[in-house]
């Protein structure tokens, strides 16, 4: 068995603080953003978009005043790696959000913080004007005539909605935390009607390695389309949790047996709005182009009622749903509905597969990634878990 990896052994560790942005500032801005698209890192918050192909867009936005945005709204359940970053290794994000700034020309940055880690926001101001005070933050940012740069620290609400980035600039502005209409893009359009570049606590913190190793260096690792290395935030039926530092492309099988959890029947990649990964598909890889996820990775044991599993999930989303669109609105209501017939022995395999149709349709018209991936867990454990599911007795009236 290969012990977990401990928090102090990640690879963040061994990069040196501010090393990222001294060799950002002897590039030009050209020159960085094709440093990053050069490495193949894709957005770390679950979305998998090309971070150099944002930044791109961003850097070519005509405008005089742009953003850069750190998305800190970590709500997906069963997902906490953000926290250990932001408690470990918070220079290296801000770090990441400079060299951001540097790289679109934005002079602003915003860390946008979820309400549960209040208590990480003194720290963290203290370690921003340590850094204003050592030259890395403010105005000539390390003797860089013309470049001036600043983070400030906004709190979010609560709501796991807002970690869609167009409802966390909603939020961020004063509105209600719903997410827009696109297009147009944050990159063109975004806080306060100014590109922004919108990205994970964790895509920040691999800019300033990438900054420090080299492209090829991320790239070399991971597969052809999922390059890199991953933090992963595994909770449930297994030996060991906690953060995980793996390549891209691990399978579900390899990253059971190095957490102690061989011998589980599901393991639910992504948190609620991922998939149920049955014992029979342990082989599929963790990748954008197989499971993707945001970090979150939920072992299974042979014990787990996985109707009760689906039943959480889906209370989960009605709580969430800002209720913007009918199709998450009422669909996720029907979906629960179905579970609880499921749970008393009166759904039919007729309305089961209307239920899985309506969930497809789901994905298909809901407005945002809370609608559109709602819907998976309860998809995925009917799939896979049907003769389970079906086997309960009636209920007596």
């Amino acid at each position: 068995m290969i012990m977990p990896t401990e928090t102090n052994q990640l690879t963040f560790s061994k990069v040196p603080i501010n090393e990222g942005m001294k060799s950002a500032l002897q590039k030009d801005r050209g020159e960085i953003i094709a440093m990053v698209s050069q490495s193949g890192l894709k957005g770390r918050g679950g979305a998998g978009f090309p971070t150099g192909i944002k930044w791109n867009l961003a850097a070519a936005a005509q405008d005089d005043q742009k953003f850069v945005v750190c998305n800190a709204d970590e709500g997906e359940p069963g997902t906490y790696k953000d926290r250990v970053i932001l408690t470990d290794y918070a220079n290296l994000v801000f770090e990441g959000m400079t060299i951001g700034g540097y790289a679109i020309g934005a002079r602003k940055g915003i860390l946008y913080l979820r309400a549960e880690y209040t208590y990480l926001r003194s720290f963290l101001e203290d370690l921003l004007e340590r850094r204003r005070r050592t030259g890395f933050l403010g105005q000539n940012v390390m003797g860089k005539r013309g470049f001036d740069f600043d983070i400030e620290i906004r709190m979010g609400a609560g709501a796991y909605v807002c970690g869609e980035e167009t409802a966390l600039i909603e939020s961020l502005e004063g509105q209600r935390g719903e997410p827009r209409n696109r297009p147009p893009f944050p990159v063109n359009t975004g806080f306060m009607g100014h590109p922004t570049i919108v990205n994970n606590v964790e895509t920040f913190a691999w800019v300033t390695c990438i900054l420090v190793k080299g492209a090829d260096w991320f790239r070399k690792i991971g597969t052809e389309k999922s390059t890199g290395l991953k933090l992963f935030s595994v909770s449930g039926d297994c030996s060991f949790s906690g953060v995980f530092e793996f390549p891209m492309g691990i399978t579900v099988a390899e990253l059971l047996e190095r957490v102690g959890g061989i011998g589980a029947k599901a393991v639910q990649v992504g948190g609620a709005s991922g998939h149920c990964v049955p014992a029979s598909e342990f082989d599929r890889t963790i990748a954008f182009e197989d499971v993707p996820t945001g970090g979150s990775i939920i072992v299974f044991g042979p014990d787990r009622d996985m109707l009760a599993v689906a039943k959480n999930f889906m209370e989960f989303f009605i709580d969430e749903s800002c209720g913007q669109c009918t199709p998450c609105r009422e669909g996720n209501e029907r979906l629960l509905e179905g579970i609880l017939m499921l749970e008393q022995g009166r759904c039919s395999m007729r309305y089961l597969r209307e239920l899985c149709a309506l969930g497809e349709t789901m994905q298909a018209a809901s407005k945002c990634g809370l609608g559109q991936s709602s819907p998976n867990a309860f998809l995925s454990i009917v799939a896979h878990f049907k003769d389970e599911i079906l086997g309960r007795a009636p209920v007596a009236d």
